[in-house]
């Protein structure tokens, strides 16, 4: 779910994921219809308190930190890059799904009419907003829409920080839609409903997807495995009685290593759902994995911005997550 526009012009070939602990950058080789080859990976650690994930508040609460980590990354990178794209925290973005009946012919009042919608649950004005939208699900009750609406000073705090390392930020998108567009890098279209779960150890966002529309999302901070159990059981309810849920096609992990799915709590969570919980997996998507092997948590820290990268390259321009 792409916060801004996309270039018109070739996309960045890195992109970078900075989070609460760590900044994540990714850079790919070869253009759309090409074989995609990961050139280069890096990871730098954040000090304690340097980001601060928020809806509502302030989060580069230490940007020369931030900034000095990014120039790290650049080093292990082995570039400086001029462009970038960017994935953020899932909690600098309020994820939602408006509906209407009848949809205006004019894009124009399209997002007049949206963002009415938003005024009515918005934690801010939609005025300091900065608002994405696409078209999702599509039934008998009307035309649904996937919106992601974030304070515009909240998102400038992480482009600000781009800039003062030389790269200037374009795409901008949430973690777990970068982790969605690794999924269908890799896997291709999923029929039927599926679920994916982005869990770190700082937060975790929960998304059900029919074949490629978002109909469900669901973001909470907090760790732990009886966090998600009870957020897993609250989503599989509210998927049968809400949803018409009749069971999931796949539900695929997102930020924990696949032999942390084996633990007693993630057996207990894919029991809960019905399925088996598979560890995303973006090597179906790649012929070449860069100079340096993938270590367990490597793979899982830079697959939101793997997947924005592969998204990119794919030329897809829709912002669909």
């Amino acid at each position: 779910m792409s916060l801004t526009s996309l270039f018109r012009t070739p996309p960045p070939h890195v992109a970078i994921d900075i989070g609460p602990r760590r900044i994540s950058a990714v850079a790919l080789a070869g253009g759309p219809g090409a074989p995609a080859q990961v050139t280069a990976w890096a990871m730098e650690p954040l000090p304690e308190g340097a980001v601060v994930p928020s809806l509502t508040a302030p989060n580069l609460a230490r940007p020369a930190d931030v900034a000095a980590a990014l120039a790290r990354v650049w080093e292990r990178l082995g570039q400086r890059p001029r462009r970038v794209a960017l994935v953020l925290p899932d909690a600098v973005g309020k994820v939602s799904l408006v509906r209407f009946q009848a949809v205006p012919p004019k894009a124009a009042d399209l997002e007049g009419l949206i963002k009415f919608q938003l005024k009515k649950s918005a934690p801010f004005s939609v005025e300091e907003s900065q608002i994405s939208f696409i078209a999702g699900a599509k039934t008998d009750e009307g035309q649904e829409f996937v919106v992601v609406q974030a304070r515009r000073d909240i998102v400038t705090e992480y482009e600000q920080a781009c800039a003062a390392s030389g790269a200037s930020a374009g795409a901008v998108e949430l973690a777990t839609f970068g982790v969605a567009h690794c999924v269908r890098a890799a896997a291709g279209t999923i029929s039927g409903d599926w679920l994916l779960i982005h869990a770190t150890a700082d937060s975790a966002s929960l998304a059900i997807f029919r074949s490629e529309a978002l109909v469900f999302f669901r973001h909470r901070g907090g760790d732990g495995d009886s966090h998600l159990l009870e957020m897993a059981h609250q989503t599989a309810m509210y998927y049968q009685d809400r949803l018409g849920g009749r069971g999931f096609a796949r539900v695929l992990v997102g930020g924990t290593p696949a032999a942390a799915l084996q633990s007693e709590g993630w057996r207990e969570i894919q029991a809960r759902l019905g399925v088996p919980a598979e560890a995303v997996d973006p090597a179906p998507a790649l012929t070449a994995f860069g100079t340096t092997p993938w270590s367990s948590g490597t793979m899982e820290a830079v697959v939101p911005a793997l997947g924005l990268a592969l998204s990119l390259r794919a030329g897809r321009q829709d912002g669909r997550p």
